[in-house]
Parts: C-alpha cells; structure tokens; sequence
C-alpha cells in the first residue's frame, strides 16, 4: 500500500542489493508515501514509523480529513521522519492544508516538503517564537522560516525542535499559519487508541 521513494526529491527511486538509489541524492532511506489516503494504509505506515511520532493536530477539527502521510524508513534503523497533511475548511482562508513534519537533523523531508531550496531550516531560535504548539506536555516554540526569493507566496513555513527532531509546519495558503496558537495539541497517532478508527481519510493535498 506505500510505495517508495526518496526523502529530498520527487525522483523515483530503484531498490538495490546495498538499498534504495535516488538518480539525485544516491543512497537514501525511502520515504514511504501511500497511493491515497485511506485507513488499511495509515496502518502500515505506523507500523514503519515505530518510535518516530505521525504528529496530528487533536482533537481533529470537525470535517477536517487526513489527506496524506509518509515515513521515512528502513528495516534496518529507526524510523528518521514522519510527515501528514490535514486538510479542511476555515472561516478566514476557506480551503486549508496543514502538513506537520517531525524528523531526524538531516533527512531533508522538512525541507522538500516546505519547498526549500536547502536541506536544513535557519533561523530557528532567533528572536521571539511567533506561535507555540504542545505536543505530549511540552510547549514548542515554532520561528516562521523564509522561503528565499521565491515568488509563489502560497505557503508559510514555521520550524521549532521537539524531543530532539525538527517539527516542521508547512500550511497553505500562506494567512492560515494565524490558526496555530498556544491551544494547538499534537498527539501520536500511534498513541490515539480507538480514536484512531474515528479519523476521516481522503481528500487532495498539495504537491510536495
């Protein structure tokens, strides 16, 4: 139900005897992304993820659906990042995608997901946090990062550190980031129990 592919890149990938092979970046642990969003295939994707948290917003909004997911993973190692999209309607911005990231320094999945043209997010602790979010019992300060000269103002891109990884939030369009707020939980899909058979799965998210 996932299909490979590589953490940094839209390139396909080829399976070798030494492992996955990007044309691009070489050597790579696969990013496992679904065909769609459904149920059978967020369950194979927990089961990769192990130890490395699916980060989703809880309780989820009303008519909000999971619209994506992927893990980076090999059977040899842990897990090294996580990504979900969540997509719904809102007052204010009317369609919304927000996609959380959580990942191992130097994995690169924040960064494509986030368009960047870099592999590591900078400015991260300078200056005020502009949002914070709690995931488990800790608040995370969250910098908006810049996305350089890029013209395609579509998104907005807030980057803090939990438990020792980088929590990337990519939300589009760019105004919806006034969602986030000190009452934004995250929670582990992998800890949400029975609740996780009450998530709405479906829906279009934005290329990445």
């Amino acid at each position: 139900m996932l299909l490979a592919g590589c953490p940094q890149c839209a390139e396909p990938v080829r399976e070798r005897e030494s492992g996955w092979e990007c044309p691009a970046h070489r050597a790579v642990t696969p990013l496992w992304r679904p065909r769609e969003a459904v149920y059978e295939a967020f369950v194979d994707h927990l089961a990769r993820a192990d130890d490395c948290p699916t980060l989703l917003p809880w309780p989820m909004a009303p008519a909000w659906q999971v619209s994506d997911f992927g893990v980076v993973a090999a059977p040899d190692r842990s897990a090294m990042a996580t990504v979900t999209c969540c997509s719904g309607m809102s007052e204010l911005d009317g369609a919304v995608d927000v996609l959380i990231v959580s990942e191992e320094p130097g994995t690169g999945l924040g960064a494509r997901v986030a368009r960047l043209g870099r592999s590591h997010p900078t400015g991260v602790g300078e200056g005020p946090p502009v949002a914070r979010v709690r995931v488990g019992r800790a608040a995370v300060p969250l910098w908006t990062i810049s996305t350089g000269e890029d013209p395609d103002l579509d998104r907005s891109v807030l980057v803090g550190e939990a438990e020792g990884r980088w929590l990337w939030f990519v939300l589009y369009p760019a105004s919806a980031a006034l969602l986030l707020g000190d009452d934004w939980i995250l929670r582990d899909a992998a800890d949400a129990g029975a609740g996780l058979v009450e998530l709405t799965f479906g829906g279009t998210p934005p290329h990445w």
